[in-house]
């Protein structure tokens, strides 16, 4: 008769879990980092469960609620149209933790590949792209979303390819800087001289060891691209209406903001709160994978 065995954990695995759990304790030991992690928490949470958390569709029209203040039934209160805020802001929380991942993973992947390129490459390459990435970060975010929404449209497309081309150049400036130090280490030497290739030593040897800072860096610049995101809502060039954004909803606020000062309060409230938590917990992930970084903003 066989018997199913389940296979015990390997040592690797042991390892990697160990270490995650030795950071997770020292971030819950700062209390700015416990602080942010259960802010992220929380925004991710209720993007994750908004169906769970409240009982309101987030685009459904009640003129008879509209304008009704924080209450047991809105906890946030109603808009104009009677929609309730606290589903919005909940729904509103999903399109801004999508950009972020998807557009912060995308910049990243193009970020690390440029930049080992040119750091990795010939020098006339490397200066070549260098002119690239300093052209395109020195195109302001304002001026450059909005030459994209005149080409083609406000739309949730043209928030994550505005993110993509503000982060690129930065992720890859950092990579091409770390890829030259290393260029030149004995290691590197050791495997140039065994033969092997090129794309072998930077996906084996070199990359290994520079993108941890980066994804720290990152987890930094989260809440810089929920901002960008919002802020092209609150001017009309990102997500369309009636799909719920904390920059739309905010946006709604000011224009009744005298009267009904709960809608702009309710959308301006999450930008704020995700923004702390992402900070707190990438500034204290900093301090405890780089000490030699703390005390520096």
């Amino acid at each position: 008769m066989s018997e199913a065995v389940s296979n015990p954990p390997s040592m690797a695995q042991r390892l990697r879990l160990g270490d995650i759990w030795k950071a997770t304790r020292r971030v819950l030991r700062e209390p700015l980092g416990a602080f942010g992690l259960i802010l992220v928490l929380v925004m991710i949470g209720g993007a994750v469960f908004a169906d769970w958390l409240t009982a309101y569709e987030p685009n459904k029209i009640s003129p008879r609620d509209r304008f009704q203040g924080p209450s047991l039934d809105h906890l946030l209160g109603t808009d104009h149209l009677g929609r309730d805020l606290f589903t919005r802001v909940l729904h509103g929380g999903r399109i801004a933790l999508w950009v972020a991942l998807f557009s912060t993973a995308i910049s990243l992947s193009i970020g690390i590949v440029l930049g080992l390129i040119a750091g990795y490459g010939p020098r006339w390459l490397d200066n070549l792209m260098l002119l690239l990435f300093d052209s395109i970060k020195s195109f302001p975010t304002v001026m450059l979303a909005l030459a994209l929404v005149t080409l083609a449209g406000p739309s949730l497309t043209a928030v994550v390819i505005v993110v993509v081309l503000v982060n690129v150049p930065g992720y890859a400036r950092i990579i091409r800087t770390q890829t030259l130090a290393l260029k030149e280490s004995e290691f590197v030497t050791a495997a140039q001289s065994m033969g092997a290739s090129s794309a072998r030593i930077l996906r084996v040897h070199v990359m290994p060891n520079v993108i941890g800072p980066l994804l720290i860096l990152a987890s930094m610049d989260i809440p810089v691209v929920i901002a960008i995101e919002a802020g092209m809502s609150f001017l009309g060039l990102g997500v369309r209406p009636p799909t719920p954004s904390w920059g739309a909803i905010l946006n709604d606020g000011f224009t009744a903001i005298r009267d009904t000062p709960w809608i702009a309060i309710a959308g301006g409230l999450p930008i704020i709160l995700t923004t702390l938590g992402f900070t707190f917990l990438g500034e204290t992930l900093r301090d405890v994978f780089d000490p030699r970084l703390k005390g520096r903003g």
